[in-house]
């Protein structure tokens, strides 16, 4: 028996950290398009890439088959009658992934990750008003594995960006 499997129980293959997808440069440089303008035309980046029409086609749909992009239209919580939004320090017992997929499943939750550090998961919520998030605060604190948590509330969101990773 290993050291590790007498600490935690083995882990499933997808759980081991993600590979990084080797990416060249007219790959990098079709993403940076997309995150510029996710309604680019094919064309359109072929010309400012250097590809064929074709070649982007098939570059991009390779990556989206392979998780390295996701093209969506990105919101502005504030405009769609969201002006509330939170970032919750959460502090779990034992079952850390588990705790962190049950408060996945909760609609307000945006954004949940696995953290190291004093807490172990942070999930940013968008809520309605105070009293959504006195609700969504409640939800959290009651799924089963949380022991504590800490609320920050957004006063000013001064920046947001989703165009890294290709440099």
């Amino acid at each position: 028996m290993t050291p590790q499997s007498s600490l935690a129980p083995a882990r499933p293959p997808e759980a081991h950290a993600a590979h990084a997808t080797a990416l060249d440069d007219r790959s990098k440089a079709i993403i940076e398009q997309l995150q510029q303008d996710g309604r680019r035309s094919f064309s359109a980046i072929a010309r400012a890439v250097g590809l064929s029409e074709a070649a982007v086609r098939q570059r991009v749909t390779k990556l989206l088959e392979d998780d390295v992009v996701k093209v969506v239209a990105v919101t502005n919580p504030m405009q769609l009658g969201f002006p509330r939004q939170a970032m919750v320090h959460v502090k779990t017992g034992a079952d850390l992934t588990g705790t962190a997929d049950r408060l996945a499943e909760i609609p307000e939750v945006d954004y949940c990750v696995v953290v190291a550090g004093e807490w172990d998961v942070l999930v940013e919520v968008v809520c309605e008003d105070d009293l959504h998030l006195l609700d969504v605060i409640t939800a959290i604190r009651t799924t089963e594995g949380v022991t504590q948590t800490q609320t920050l509330t957004y006063l000013s969101l001064r920046k947001q960006e989703y165009d890294w990773g290709t440099r």
